[in-house]
């Protein structure tokens, strides 16, 4: 695959004017509000697994509406004593789901509490499958998550998935085997996305470490991305063409950009330079739009959207190190 975008100098200068609304922090204050009334307490189970070097467990906690989603926690086999530990809470790429347990050890082998959210809805693309329902109907949409309740910021499926992980984090923060102090949040893709909005809506999140996040620029991203699923959105405007200013405005309460403006904890994305599912210069308009003093980008020239896999976990677990 050839570059997808523009050359890396001009992506690191790249700052477009994405439009914010007025009541960007309103809703979102409203929205988080509305679903921390509404919960009630998680429970955790022990997971079916062969695997006894580690502790798994499943997480039920309460997300938008006050309604059940999953997780899996994995964490080192401690004493009864043992100090608190931080934790990585992760959310997951465009159509999967949690899985099965025990099939993402690394975090947990590498000393950390970790948390992998379910995507409500979503586990039926890749995978092994998700097990959170999203219990919300829409209005007409395109196949796929993208155009769920597109038309209205209120009924647009993304206010219930970002929710959904601010809950996640206020959830893990209670642990008494977790050090509250010290969450992190990643992702890759869709969860890069998702985790940049936890990181902004969560003011106590410690680190965010985004790859190749998804959800960023969503009219640009709209206009020049050659392949899915953004052009679920494309193919949903194709047919509602009066649609258009009520579809972007709706975006715009869930734009990466829009989020990244707001986090000041320390960050860490990365990109790929031969990405044609999330554009370089989506991730970077997020990237250079940070409020945090602490930030760095990891440029794959070479890769696609795969990006820097286990390279960039590995420059993930150094980099939080670091910092904790």
């Amino acid at each position: 695959m050839a570059l997808t975008d523009l050359p890396l100098d001009d992506l690191r200068t790249f700052r477009p004017d994405v439009a914010e609304p007025d009541d960007f922090d309103a809703f979102w204050r409203r929205t988080i509000d509305e679903a921390r009334a509404l919960s009630s307490p998680p429970t955790l189970t022990p997971a079916e697994t062969p695997i006894d070097q580690l502790v798994i467990e499943d997480l039920i906690f309460s997300g938008f509406g006050g309604e059940p989603i999953r997780a899996w926690v994995t964490r080192p086999r401690d004493a009864a004593d043992a100090a608190p530990r931080p934790a990585v809470v992760e959310f997951i790429g465009y159509g999967g789901g949690r899985g099965i347990a025990g099939e993402r050890l690394q975090w947990a082998a590498a000393g950390y509490v970790h948390v992998l959210m379910d995507t409500r809805g979503q586990g039926s693309n890749w995978g092994s499958g998700g097990d959170t329902p999203d219990p919300h109907g829409s209005d007409s949409a395109s196949t796929g998550f993208m155009t769920r309740g597109i038309s209205r910021p209120d009924e647009y499926y993304y206010r219930r998935v970002f929710t959904d992980a601010v809950r996640a984090v206020d959830t893990v923060r209670e642990f008494d085997f977790v050090d509250g102090n010290r969450v992190s949040v990643t992702g890759s893709s869709q969860g890069g996305g998702i985790s940049l909005a936890a990181a902004a809506l969560h003011p106590d999140v410690f680190a965010v470490m985004p790859d190749v996040p998804f959800l960023c620029h969503f009219r640009w991203s709209v206009d020049r991305t050659p392949d899915h699923p953004y052009r679920e959105i494309e193919r949903y405007l194709a047919v509602h063409r009066n649609r258009v200013d009520d579809v972007f405005r709706t975006l715009s309460y869930f734009d990466g950009v829009n989020f990244a403006r707001r986090i000041r904890m320390p960050a860490l994305f990365s990109v790929a330079l031969m990405d044609g599912i999330v554009l370089p210069s989506s991730v970077f308009a997020a990237y250079n739009r940070l409020a945090s003093t602490d930030a760095e980008i990891e440029v794959y020239p070479y890769n696609g959207h795969e990006s820097g896999q286990t390279e960039q976990w590995l420059r993930q677990t150094r980099w939080l190190a670091e910092r904790i």
